[in-house]
């Protein structure tokens, strides 16, 4: 009784559940867990024989200017893509991790979801140095997110909490874990690329099964404005974050025309449906937990989500 109480008085103590599932990542991180920068090869010069991503996941695939473009050119416009990629997923971990260390600023370090989340920091500060590191090699420039994109993730990191926070970071890890799946098995993409996509979809499995039990925990204690209001952030979020992930700047620099290419990725059905489709789980568990509501799907479909 005394520990129901106590329980009671706490919201935020965690279960016996979380406990569970935060010792269960513990274990899993302790025993499967890589330090890329011994683990992917850094020093081999890069082999331009080779594919930054797959083929099928450029925002130009199946368009009238691809069918143009020499071997080369979709090779080069791959790395830059997969480069984008990279600068944008850095630019989300920096949010990811402010939000989780805001989320356990005051709770007990001895727990075990407390420590879980150190290391779900820990795993991310090396894979964006990863990203960066990659990015550097694909000979790619710092790419960044438009200025709106910027400040929109400013006051998302610093007003988000609960639900919107682990929601949306399930959103950005979702998408990057489907695409990233593909190319680690693709023997077209450079090896040390396939490498550092093996390592974050190893990793982030794990971070993603915790945002899962986050989520699900913090909707269990959301009212129905709040929820509502929450899933417009996480649609917002999600709109952003997809809709950033290869900056507009990486046509001119594999040598295409910059207008005509932007012009046609938008228009692109093919790379619309891969993103629809690597989705397609992210979806279901957000309707599952009710955040699905009729102004997020208004988001999602801008976004080309669903």
């Amino acid at each position: 009784m005394a520990l129901t109480t106590s329980r009671a008085q706490h919201p935020d103590q965690p279960s016996d559940d979380d406990v569970d599932v935060a010792r269960r990542l513990l274990d899993s991180s302790a025993q499967l867990s890589y330090d890329p920068l011994t683990e992917v090869d850094w020093d081999t010069p890069l082999d331009k024989d080779f594919h930054g991503a797959s083929p099928e996941w450029s925002t130009l695939y199946g368009t009238a200017y691809w069918e143009e473009m020499s071997d080369a050119q979709r090779k080069e416009l791959t790395r830059q893509e997969a480069a984008s990629v990279a600068c944008t997923g850095i630019w989300f971990e920096m949010i990811l991790q402010q939000m989780i260390l805001r989320d356990i600023y005051s709770k007990d370090p001895t727990d075990e979801t407390f420590q879980w989340a150190l290391t779900e920091i820990a795993d991310e500060c090396r894979h964006s140095i990863m990203f960066a590191r990659g990015a550097k090699k694909l000979g790619a420039p710092a790419y960044r997110p438009h200025r709106v994109a910027v400040e929109l993730g400013r006051l998302f990191k610093t007003t988000a909490f609960g639900e919107a926070a682990y929601a949306a970071i399930l959103v950005a890890e979702e998408v990057l874990d489907v695409m990233q799946r593909d190319w680690m098995r693709d023997e077209r993409v450079v090896p040390f690329v396939r490498t550092i996509n093996n390592i974050h979809v190893v990793e982030e499995s794990r971070h993603m099964m915790f945002a899962r039990e986050e989520t699900r925990k913090h909707l269990a204690r959301a009212g129905r404005v709040r929820r509502r209001i929450h899933a417009v952030m996480i649609a917002i979020a999600a709109y952003v974050i997809v809709t950033s992930m290869v900056n507009r700047e990486v046509y001119a620099n594999a040598g295409l025309d910059g207008k005509r290419a932007l012009r046609e990725a938008r228009a692109n059905e093919h790379h619309k449906s891969m993103v629809r489709a690597s989705c397609s789980g992210l979806m279901e568990f957000l309707s599952s937990v009710g955040l699905l509501t009729r102004p997020a799907l208004f988001f999602y479909r801008r976004a080309h989500l669903i």
